[in-house]
């Protein structure tokens, strides 16, 4: 049973922002074993997380799977659901 839309959306945002922080500290502390295994595991997570969302959604970014659905009608804006 999948998620809805909106708390799958959020949950691929959640983990996007996740990976973020932890690219930044990174930057400044690339010797910590423990942070990089931290992000590794939330890139797993965001991995997955936005293949659910592609896979029962469409795609999030032109380079998403399915890209081609991006020129069939209606538009992803189009949709009163979203």
């Amino acid at each position: 049973m999948s998620m809805s839309k909106t708390k799958l959306l959020r949950r691929v945002s959640a983990l996007g922002f996740a990976m973020q922080e932890f690219r930044l500290f990174l930057d400044t502390h690339p010797d910590d074993t423990d942070a990089l295994e931290l992000f590794n595991s939330y890139k797993k997570k965001y991995d997955a997380a936005k293949d659910e969302y592609e896979k029962e959604f469409g795609p999030l970014t032109l380079n998403g799977c399915n890209s081609d659905e991006w020129l069939k009608n209606p538009w992803p804006w189009d949709n009163a659901d979203n």
